[in-house]
């Protein structure tokens, strides 16, 4: 039995690594009156994250990132929220996206493409590492 002890220890070790290093990060963006925040958003390529898109401001929103979600592995269920490379995001609500960054290092428009919102500074970039 004590063999079998010093079999199991390193076996739930590793199980209990290997889940945590399979967990996405949870990247918080808000979006409000003519601001992203963060401004730039760094990812690192080839790992999972879920953006969490928060819209916090009175009058809706979108998140316009073309060719991120186009080079992103975004899970089958999420891109019902993706029309052409935006995510409406109305007033008050959520919008969780569950995705893989871009294999490759790159850098990424990003703006709210409602009228006159980007001329307002609502742009900003998606950073992947």
């Amino acid at each position: 039995m004590p063999i079998s002890r010093l079999f199991v220890l390193p076996m739930l070790v590793f199980a209990v690594s290997m889940a945590t290093a399979q967990a996405p990060a949870v990247v918080q963006v808000q979006l409000a009156s003519f601001s992203f925040t963060p401004k730039s958003i760094m990812l690192d390529h080839g790992q999972p994250y879920v953006l969490r898109l928060s819209n916090v401001s009175g009058s809706g929103h979108d998140f316009t990132a073309q060719e991120f979600f186009a080079a992103a592995n975004v899970v089958p269920g999420d891109r019902k929220w993706i029309q052409e490379g935006v995510i409406e995001v109305p007033s008050g609500q959520v919008r969780e996206i569950h995705l893989t960054a871009p294999a490759a290092a790159a850098t990424y428009k990003l703006k709210c493409s409602h009228s006159l919102h980007k001329v307002f500074g609502m742009s900003g970039t998606i950073v992947v590492r």
